[in-house]
């Protein structure tokens, strides 16, 4: 078993700690000093068809579980991640590298979650209408679907893993986890929490491993309904074309490349301290990252100077320091991936205002850390303004109106998050109804949502679900009309109904 304090762990399949089946195995690491934190299962497909046939037998009995039972138990996992919250935020600031602020909230977020959730439990609302037939009864519910392939990735290793698991569980579904490589020690102990909390043994089943091999035989498997994946867009696309001849259903969160819109008359302190929150935090490392500034030409260089003194301000270290503002990216492969765009940048012709370049020295050579990167001049078409770079670059572009904001905001592919800051209600308003964007913040950056409203984008940024809110239940239930004729006799609905025409 992977318990605390150990370094080797395994996959969980069936309420027992097991390895892959191949006896291969893989390393997390500290992304601030490359340390070994711990060796997991590299899993494949035999190691997801044994999770699989554990949650398909778990099923048969957790749906049946009245469900304001099943969300007593996301009660208690809630409490117990409360109790653990500063040893899970210590976890996260050395596994993923958030700095403590964010670390905490990335485990408050989960804890939100649950209990939002445990409370659908006693609500899971359906309707009940009335029927054009006399004697007659008529209402809808929703009903559980079977084994959930959750695909979760690394950036929010805590909250987004709840996101999936808490509505899947409450509507009486199971799951099969397949965390991200780079941070499965996080998901080892959510899920050990998870059990403590009382869930029976097979309705959660976790197996590590990489995309390419566990993950792609958890959305290819012929017993797994329901496929939920945060990741990628170009990997969005390959879960969907994976799953489409058994016609699953598939929940993507998918990528953004976010624009804050700053007009002329915006409280530019407060906008310059929303920026740097949505730009630089989590070193940029999240879908809703404000990697766009799209500011009115009367205080672009106003603006611009100021948020290049706040950039160079931030404190770059390790995350578990107190005086950290910015943390490590995850890995290498990301800090080549965000340096490339630099030079891109560059190359295009936008101006490099601050950072541009990995950070060294004072302790930090032996971790992945990238210094706040600020781009003046970009024009709207440049690659820095239309796709993700998932890391602490930012790019700024110059507009002379209101509507040419929301035309160069709408110009991408994406359609996640949004904000604006004015103090103007009819821009705030026009900017509410014409950003094409999942969500929209006024006088906010474009990072924050909370649990109880639906999240997710337009466009590319995924295929039309959601997460949080009521709307996440309709990714992990189906909706079943039931009538009840209590009449005594066969009556045809439209045949039947037409004794009592309307005039």
């Amino acid at each position: 078993m992977g318990a605390i304090g150990t370094t080797t762990f395994r996959n969980f399949v069936g309420g027992e700690w097991v390895e892959a089946a191949s006896g291969e195995t893989f390393e997390t690491t500290n992304p601030a000093t490359g340390e070994v934190l711990g060796t997991f299962p590299r899993s494949s497909a035999e190691d997801v068809d044994r999770a699989v046939a554990a949650a398909n037998e778990a099923f048969a009995d957790w749906r049946l579980v009245p469900a304001p039972k099943r969300g007593e138990v996301l009660l208690r996992f809630a409490a117990l991640l409360t109790e653990r919250k500063d040893e899970l935020t210590q976890l996260m600031t050395r596994e993923m590298g958030k700095v403590l602020a964010e670390a905490g909230g990335d485990v408050q977020e989960a804890i939100d979650m649950c209990v939002y959730m445990a409370g659908e439990g006693r609500r899971l609302y359906g309707h009940t209408t009335p029927s054009e037939l006399r004697d007659k009864f008529n209402m809808s519910v929703r009903m559980p679907i079977g084994v959930v392939g959750a695909v979760t990735p690394w950036n929010f290793p805590i909250a987004i893993p709840s996101w999936k698991l808490a509505p899947a569980l409450v509507c009486g579904n199971t799951v099969v986890l397949k965390p991200a490589e780079d941070t499965p020690l996080l998901a080892e102990r959510f899920v050990e929490v998870l059990v403590e909390a009382g869930l029976p043994p097979g309705v959660v089943n976790v197996v590590h491993g990489f995309g390419e091999e566990a993950g792609a035989a958890l959305v290819a498997h012929p017993d797994v309904p329901v496929i939920t994946f945060t990741g990628s867009r170009d990997t969005g696309v390959a879960v969907t074309k994976a799953a489409a001849d058994r016609l699953k259903h598939v929940h993507l969160e998918l990528g953004g490349k976010n624009a804050i819109i700053v007009m002329d008359d915006a409280d530019l302190d407060l906008a310059v301290d929303g920026i740097v929150w949505s730009a630089f935090g989590t070193s940029g490392q999240r879908c809703t990252a404000a990697s766009r500034v799209i500011a009115h030409e009367r205080v672009y260089d106003e603006l611009s100077g100021r948020l290049v003194r706040a950039a160079e301000a931030m404190q770059v270290g390790a995350g578990w320091e107190e005086s950290t503002d910015l943390g490590p990216v995850i890995n290498r492969e990301a800090l080549e991936r965000i340096h490339a765009y630099t030079s891109i940048g560059r190359d295009e012709g936008a101006r490099l205002l601050t950072g541009g370049e990995p950070a060294r020295g004072n302790g930090l050579d032996n971790g992945f850390f990238y210094r706040p990167t600020i781009f003046a001049d970009v024009e709207p078409e440049m690659r820095i303004a239309q796709e993700e770079i998932f890391g602490p670059t930012t790019a700024l572009i110059r507009v002379g109106s209101f509507d040419e904001a929301i035309r160069v905001a709408n110009g991408i592919e994406f359609g996640l998050s949004s904000s604006i800051f004015t103090r103007d209600v009819n821009r705030a308003f026009r900017a509410m109804r014409d950003l094409v964007a999942g969500i929209t913040y006024v006088n906010a950056g474009t990072t924050g949502a909370e649990v109880h409203l639906p999240f997710g984008g337009t466009k590319q940024t995924g295929n039309g679900h959601r997460e949080a809110g009521q709307a996440a239940l309709d990714v992990f239930t189906e909706w079943k009309s039931i009538y009840v004729d209590y009449s005594g006799k066969l009556q045809r609905a439209q045949i039947d109904n037409v004794e009592h025409p309307a005039p």
